[in-house]
């Protein structure tokens, strides 16, 4: 069934102005990205991440060797009973979500700009823009006509236990992502949200990932405005400036990355804290959930009660009523106090709560947040080699 030019050509670039406002209609391919990709992308096969077939795995050992020793991992073998395999081809998707719309932005107001699949699956195929648009649609497990994707997958049994999910679905903050783009488009160098731990299916394509460890620099891991020119926080231009320039000059050598390509089938674990940046190599659609688990609990505790205290509140005590032998893994720190904590940032006054944490593994950044908040929230980390760390948390509000 074919699609109206003109409506095609209206929406994309009524959507390309919204999420991008900033851009002349000729800054969007102003590098010619289109035209050197396939020499860059022979450039990116470097691939040193750990690969580990999940059905050899139990959840106790990824634990062990993996989520509380903070290490990216790749997964085999958790995807091949998803009807996601079948289903989520573009052909297919094209079929069953044709007039159904997801998210490829944001406006300048932090409102969703959103496209039908038909347009932006033509968009994939016609674009030569340097970043394309990029659908990562949070709500569509909240969307009636397009929930039924979340029949096509099934949380793998060891990122079940995610502690967020004892908070009111109305309130956790967003936590699961239909991703899909072509080549070209990704997710620039960045922290996830609350330092959460994450992990990313991929259905079909190829990614390349690059892992930085939380103690790497911020500054060096950002382009300059003058290298970046009018695309300075996307993927394509974090590869063309900072990856190039580490291979020829070793400017990255001191924190050498944990570089992969990820191929259909899949599942990538991203510990929390970990800066990683993402670039499709090819057409791609993926799944990816945020999570919370005993690993990361007193890092994502001290995040949430800073950036987010009102859902704090809430979520520790459901955490409280469903699992109370979790608490204890928080540190010092009790309930009535992070309680009475979150309280006090809410009302702007000035907070400052010490966690210690010497039971467990834990790893954490220094850099509280890659996004702005209304809060200015500091967290300093001691840490050893082996991630043995102590919180201390000041927020001035």
């Amino acid at each position: 069934m074919s699609i109206s030019q003109y409506r095609f050509g209206h929406h994309i670039q009524f959507a390309k102005r919204k999420t991008r406002s900033e851009l002349s209609d000729d800054d969007w391919s102003s590098a010619k990205y289109h035209r050197t990709f396939e020499l860059l992308s022979e450039g990116l096969t470097k691939d040193n991440i750990e690969r580990v077939d999940a059905s050899e795995l139990t959840v106790e050992q990824f634990v062990e060797n993996y989520e509380s020793r903070h290490v990216p991992v790749i997964l085999t073998g958790l995807t091949s009973s998803w009807p996601a395999t079948k289903k989520w081809t573009l052909p297919t998707l094209l079929k069953k979500y044709r007039n159904q719309k997801f998210k490829c932005g944001e406006d300048d107001n932090g409102h969703s700009v959103k496209l039908k699949m038909k347009y932006f699956l033509e968009y994939m195929k016609r674009t030569d823009d340097d970043s394309p648009l990029y659908i990562f649609d949070s709500t569509f497990g909240e969307r009636h006509k397009v929930k039924r994707l979340l029949k096509d997958y099934i949380v793998p049994q060891i990122f079940e236990d995610d502690l967020f999910r004892y908070a009111s679905d109305m309130r956790r903050p967003p936590h699961r992502w239909f991703v899909m783009g072509s080549s070209r488009s990704g997710t620039g160098i960045h922290l996830d949200p609350l330092g959460t731990s994450a992990w990313n299916a991929l259905i079909t394509g190829r990614k390349k990932w690059c892992f930085f460890h939380p103690r790497t620099p911020k500054n060096v891991l950002k382009p300059t405005k003058e290298e970046a020119g009018v695309h300075r926080n996307e993927a394509i231009t974090w590869f063309t400036t900072i990856y190039k320039t580490a291979r020829t000059t070793g400017l990255l050598k001191e924190w050498e990355p944990i570089e992969a390509v990820q191929k259909p089938g899949e599942v990538v674990f991203v510990p929390g804290g970990w800066w990683h940046v993402v670039l499709n190599l090819t057409d791609t659609v993926a799944v990816t959930q945020n999570f919370c688990s005993k690993a990361n609990l007193p890092v994502v505790v001290i995040k949430t009660l800073c950036e987010r205290p009102n859902f704090c509140k809430h979520w520790l005590r459901c955490l409280r009523k469903a699992r109370p032998e979790i608490l204890p893994t928080i540190g010092s720190a009790s309930l009535p106090i992070l309680v009475l904590a979150a309280d006090m940032i809410l009302k702007r006054a000035d907070v400052s709560i010490s966690f210690s944490d010497t039971s467990s593994d834990s790893s954490s950044s220094t850099e509280t947040s890659d996004s702005d908040s209304d809060l200015s929230c500091q967290l300093s980390v001691e840490s050893s080699l082996e991630y043995k760390t102590g919180f201390a948390l000041q927020c001035m509000c």
